[in-house]
């Protein structure tokens, strides 16, 4: 039976990943959000960028993290899921725990050998990111508060994100590429605004559907709408200590703002429904494009 078996598990992990990643949404992310932040740290020096071979370790090692998560949040997510969407590969049985874990300890060699080999300081920062995300996974079962308030659980769980931008830019230093400054903590600052920015919008409604988990719920919608659209405004405001010296052209990425502009004014109009995802996504898209390109031109 276990020979027949074994030949299907890489296969049932594809159609997982295809399905509960989205390779073209959740990789395209990882791969911008590396390029945005690297470039950009590495333009603030004076030095032209290029993405280099280096790069491409810290792109695929944050995909893989976050691929890593992914599956962690399926497992914890489990008991929700049953209720609330029972079609999920975990729930339906199209995945096991089992397989999924089995998945996560590859990934957490790989990622360490690629990062390792390079430097340990590396290889270690990324795998603190992977380590917190398992403490949350015990805390979240120990916690019913953390596992079930929304706010509190953004609270405790965004860290991991923060940790995986600290893994890229603390690879570049510990690489010699740059030296830490007070600028890299607003750049990471500036890459979390504009992250929470889509992460509130997605959970912003002026409905609550059965079992939707909702930022909103908790909030308001309006109040909702107005922390939304305060982060967006975050993002910005970050970016002019870092590039103003770049004059107008240095600021041109400030100008996706208008995005989330019209994505407010359109959910407070509206007053039904959520929050309109594509000028969400633009955001997110437009600014880390416009802030890459900025670092090739104008370093």
């Amino acid at each position: 039976m276990t020979t027949v078996a074994a030949p299907r598990v890489p296969a049932r992990l594809g159609r997982f990943v295809l399905r509960m990643f989205r390779p073209q949404i959740y990789a395209s992310y990882g791969v911008l959000w590396v390029l945005t932040l690297e470039g950009s740290a590495v333009a603030l020096t004076g030095t032209p960028w290029r993405p280099s071979g280096a790069t491409w370790v810290r792109a695929v090692s944050v995909v893989l993290a976050l691929l890593f998560l992914r599956m962690l949040d399926e497992q914890k997510d489990l008991a929700h899921d049953r209720v609330h969407h029972p079609d999920r590969p975990l729930v339906t049985g199209a995945i096991t725990a089992a397989e999924l874990r089995g998945a996560m300890a590859v990934i957490t060699v790989a990622v360490t050998a690629l990062n390792a080999a390079r430097s340990a300081t590396a290889a270690l920062l990324l795998l603190a990111a992977l380590g917190y995300g398992l403490f949350l996974a015990v805390l979240e079962r120990l916690s019913p508060a953390v596992r079930d308030r929304q706010l509190l659980n953004l609270a405790v769980t965004y860290p991991v994100q923060v940790l995986l931008g600290v893994y890229v830019y603390g690879s570049l230093v510990a690489a010699g590429t740059i030296h830490a400054d007070w600028r890299g903590a607003v750049l990471l600052a500036l890459c979390a605004c504009v992250f929470l920015h889509f992460e509130f919008a997605r959970k912003t409604s002026w409905e609550a559907p059965p079992g939707a988990r909702l930022y909103s719920t908790d909030l308001g919608p309006r109040r909702s709408a107005a922390v939304t659209a305060g982060l967006a405004a975050g993002a910005v405001c970050c970016q002019v200590p870092l590039f103003a010296s770049g004059g107008p052209l240095g600021l041109l990425p400030c100008l996706a703002a208008a995005l989330p502009a019209w994505g407010t004014r359109r959910f407070l109009a509206a007053g039904s429904g959520g929050w309109p995802m594509a000028a969400a996504t633009g955001f997110v898209v437009v600014t880390y494009l416009a802030l890459t390109v900025r670092a090739v031109l104008l370093p």
